[in-house]
């Protein structure tokens, strides 16, 4: 057992674990006890962490105090390990959906994404976003119009897009740090070509001329991916579009640039010592979040309607929601992976951040993959939104213990839009326990950690330490000290989590919570150089997002209201596999619904 350590967890059948709301479950909130770090003692911090022997008894203690030795890796498990969270087709009802036919093209899915669009409520619910040089928060459709009228052309777009992101980045303005990369050449070329296309009256799709933000850990021609570091991108050569940026842009979209990102996706601040960090338009003092955070941070700012962005823990809804846009995380497999950085290869996978639930349907259509034999490929509903509203008897299921350990605001927040979704369609809340949330929270970051090092190690073996950035060493330390026994063991925990949640959604449709458990903080200038340690902050951050991840859950976060300082909150959705249409219709819901919460 050795010195520092305590009984490990002896855990119980996983049929045996009452799942019904007085369950006697015993919920543990993230034990996490460190205090802020960052400046002078972050660097201090790593120093100890990469001393041979000394670092790897701080490393020891450190996983103890959080528990990570005694729920995980000496942890006794019934059950077998699950190595991923592939889920195969089940033809499971959803209401309202059109079915598309398997081999339409991607221009032709969002034609086909645009017909289940409902009358122009998306503008208005739009309204209070705060946007940059005074540019109105647009949807897609608003540019399609703009450019099938004559009101505007893409090149006048691109043109303000630009001089937006100048203005916003300049030395002494804004400093917002949205990209890492913008050619203006490049994308005056892409503006250029689509407008030619509208003036001969021959878009490719409603997508044309529309700008969309590509996290920097997804390829893009003409730009390198860093993923957030100044030395990956000459690493591992860009050759071509990843999957979902080629089908982007066979939609007529303008790729914009390669937006901002946490260094190695290893964050949730989305603080970035070589790229600056990404603020959030709500207020430039607070974080964007990680660790997509530039993606988030354009779409909020009006600059972009949609971007990509890449999500392993939460990356692409957890900024989401701190910046008060629509983020979805699909089903795993659902989108292809193909040209994005496998730092997560179980884990992590494309998501879409945008204005508004109908923006994010058409970005959907567009990039899902449609490129597997048609006996493995699972079918593709799309959610028809105009007849949302006759949507019947919905049951969200809720944990109440989880979902009341959140900051004061979010928790009343979040609890008064369920009521709102109760008395506005009838919708029944199911009371629930989900068993061992801080335990699969532990399994998954040993299982990013241990993706994430392995992946990176051909480059990581031949790299100068002082390249990465202080916090980035930090959580590269700790991930490289996990061991085989973990890894296992927190696939144990996957197969647990998979049955419980399996279980749950015999009774329910979709499982709700807040999407964090506290509102963007402040940033505080002494992180920019080296990063933070903070981790109270990250386990409240991160508390909502791991099911989606760890069991390839598709989920969807939609703003639902501001704290005290007028800071968004959001709501998630967590769904059965391939219920992406379900979802599309809860959030559509909400979101119209939003204005009455108040």
């Amino acid at each position: 057992m050795g010195l520092f350590s305590s009984p490990a967890k002896v855990y119980k059948p996983a049929a045996d674990v009452d799942l019904g709301p007085g369950s006697d479950e015993f919920y543990i909130s993230p034990n996490v006890k460190a205090p802020r770090v960052a400046g002078l003692l972050v660097k201090i911090f790593v120093w100890i962490l990469e001393m041979p022997i000394v670092g790897q008894i701080v490393l020891y203690i450190l996983k103890k105090d959080n528990l990570i030795n005694k729920l995980v890796s000496d942890a006794d498990i019934p059950e077998p390990p699950l190595f991923t969270a592939t889920h195969s087709w089940e033809d499971t009802p959803e209401q309202n959906v059109r079915l598309t036919k398997p081999d339409l093209s991607a221009a032709e899915r969002v034609q086909e994404a645009v017909g289940c669009l409902p009358a122009r409520l998306e503008a208005t619910l739009a309204a209070d976003a705060p946007t940059q040089q005074g540019l109105k928060r647009w949807t897609i459709r608003d540019f399609a119009d703009a450019y099938s009228s004559g009101e505007t052309t893409p090149v006048q777009v691109a043109t303000r897009f630009l001089a937006a992101v100048k203005e916003s980045s300049a030395p002494g303005g804004l400093n917002m740090a949205f990209f890492i990369s913008c050619d203006p050449e490049d994308v005056m070329r892409q503006a250029e070509e689509s407008t030619l296309r509208h003036q001969r009256g021959a878009p490719l799709s409603a997508l044309d001329g529309v700008l969309v933000a590509v996290k920097d850990e997804i390829d893009c021609a003409p730009y390198p991916t860093t993923g957030g570091t100044r030395w990956l991108g000459a690493a591992r050569r860009c050759v071509g579009d990843a999957a979902c940026v080629a089908q982007l842009r066979a939609c007529g979209a303008i790729l914009a640039g390669k937006a901002n990102m946490h260094e190695l996706g290893a964050g949730t601040s989305g603080i970035n010592p070589h790229h600056g960090s990404a603020r959030n338009p709500y207020n430039a003092s607070k974080i964007a979040g990680g660790s997509s955070s530039g993606s988030a941070a354009v779409v909020c700012a009006g600059l972009c309607p949609v971007a990509l962005g890449v999500d392993g823990g939460g990356s692409v809804r957890m900024p989401a929601a701190l910046c008060g846009v629509v983020g979805v995380k699909p089903t795993a497999g659902r989108l292809s992976n193909a040209g994005v950085l496998p730092l997560n290869w179980t884990v992590g996978m494309p998501g879409i951040l945008a204005g508004t639930v109908e923006d994010a349907l058409i970005a959907y259509s567009a990039i899902v993959d449609q490129s597997q034999p048609s006996y493995l490929r699972p079918e593709l509903n799309l959610p028809q939104l105009e007849s949302t509203l006759s949507m019947n008897n919905i049951k969200l299921a809720k944990y109440a213990k989880w979902f009341n350990d959140s900051a004061e605001d979010i928790r009343s927040c979040c609890d008064k839009a369920l009521k709102t979704l109760q008395a506005h369609y009838g919708w029944q809340t199911v009371d629930v326990t989900i068993p061992e949330i801080e335990e699969m929270r532990l399994a998954h970051y040993v299982t990013i950690g241990s993706e994430c090092t392995t992946s990176l190690a051909k480059y990581l073996d031949k790299l100068k330490r002082s390249e990465i950035g202080w916090d980035a060493r930090v959580a590269l330390s700790v991930y490289g000290s996990f061991s085989s026994r973990a890894y296992l063991n927190s696939q144990r925990i996957r197969n647990r989590q998979m049955y419980f949640h399996k279980e749950i959604f015999k009774t329910a449709d979709v499982i709700v919570s807040p999407m964090t458990g506290v509102t963007a903080y402040t940033l505080q200038d002494d992180a920019f150089d080296t990063g933070e340690l903070d981790y109270i902050n990250g386990a409240a951050l991160v508390r909502y997002s791991i099911a989606g991840n760890f069991l390839g859950l598709p989920a969807i976060t939609v703003m639902v209201g501001h704290d005290k300082g007028g800071l968004p909150i959001g709501l998630q959705f967590i769904g059965r596999p391939w219920s992406e249409a379900t979802l599309l219709h809860i959030a559509f819901a909400m979101q119209a619904s939003a204005c009455r919460i108040g």
